[in-house]
């Protein structure tokens, strides 16, 4: 009985130190510098982007089809969630101008940082963007009627208002 209680605390100990490094000051550290105060960001590489083209002669049915999908393919989830469901809100009632805007807003920034931050007014909007569809975004982004908002909507429904 003995025997077995001090081979377990044994055991116990040596899996325990093996766990831990044997010298402190050799533990790696792994983490993204990029933010770093010390960080003179000289490693950043920029990567020039096709300008933003107004699709002029595009059908509505065509662009606003378009604008659906680019508003539910986004490079982060916060975004495709809040633009899709705006989308399916307020695209099928916008009007060109409205439409031409909402393209320009979610085409020509490169970072979709910058829109989840505009439209939560956690940074300033650009002159630039905003606008009448911004200030939409932005009263939708408040969700005052608390929706649950943890999804993308069906395509469905798309199809459904037109007929």
């Amino acid at each position: 009985m003995l025997s077995s209680l001090v081979a377990k605390r044994l055991i116990t100990g040596v899996c325990q130190a093996a766990r831990r490094p044997a010298i402190t000051g050799m533990v790696s550290f792994r983490g993204y510098r990029g933010e770093a105060p010390e960080d003179n960001k000289g490693d950043l590489i920029e990567i020039p982007l096709p300008p933003w083209v107004e699709k002029a002669d595009e059908p509505i049915d065509i662009k606003k089809r378009r604008l659906l999908y680019e508003s539910r393919k986004r490079g982060m989830l916060e975004n495709c969630i809040l633009l899709s469901l705006f989308a399916k809100q307020y695209l099928n009632t916008m009007t060109d101008i409205q439409l031409q805007q909402y393209d320009r807003l979610i085409n020509e920034p490169s970072n979709d940082w910058d829109i989840y931050y505009w439209a939560t007014e956690a940074q300033p909007t650009p002159d630039v963007y905003q606008g009448e569809v911004m200030d939409m975004l932005k009263e939708f982004t408040k969700n005052r009627n608390q929706e649950q908002r943890l999804d993308a909507p069906a395509l469905e429904y798309l199809d459904k208002e037109n007929q």
